[in-house]
């Protein structure tokens, strides 16, 4: 089957059209490939712009992990760079990399567990945790415009949903 390649990139509800009509296609059930796709689509471009805000503030996305896994950690969990490395899904060594470079430039600090002196905790400094309120206050001015089209009530009953879809995923991926 041979392709065209457009000269102009296809809006993104053009994109998800032909997505969800290739999957039906496909004998995929319309229902659901509708709501996959969409959250799909929404994912993937919202990744992009936040890849730009974040090159705009001088982090990498994997750094950018990093720093919103420290900043959303409940308060008493300790962190340390083997679990960081865990949750970002890099190897240990190159989680040792990133914390070095993110600690040179005073964003996150390491220091000796007083419980257990052979592991090493990992905390955000003020000057990481301001970095992330200016990116999260500035995303979400975008996330805001996107949404902008739903009122109060279908933000909370679109969350609500999401909510349970995730609660379905998390018991789908669970019982494997």
């Amino acid at each position: 089957m041979s392709r065209s390649v457009p000269t102009d990139r296809p809006s993104e509800r053009a994109r998800y059209e032909a997505e969800v009509a290739a999957y039906v296609a496909a004998g995929g059930n319309e229902q659901v490939q509708r709501v996959i796709t969409a959250v799909h689509g929404m994912s993937r471009r919202l990744a992009q712009w936040y890849t730009r805000q974040l090159q705009d503030v001088g982090l990498s996305s994997g750094e950018w992990s990093v720093i919103s896994i420290l900043a959303t950690a409940p308060d008493g969990q300790l962190t340390t760079p083997s679990y960081l490395a865990h949750a970002t899904a890099i190897a240990p060594s190159s989680m040792t990399h990133r914390l070095d470079r993110m600690s040179e430039r005073g964003l996150l600090e390491r220091t000796p567990d007083k419980e257990n002196r052979t592991r090493i905790l990992v905390a955000l400094t003020e000057t990481g945790w301001e970095l992330f309120k200016q990116v999260i206050q500035e995303s979400d001015v975008m996330e805001s415009d996107v949404l902008d089209r739903l009122d109060t009530t279908e933000r909370a009953r679109l969350a609500t949903l999401l909510e349970q879809a995730i609660t379905g995923l998390d018991e789908a991926l669970g019982a494997r």
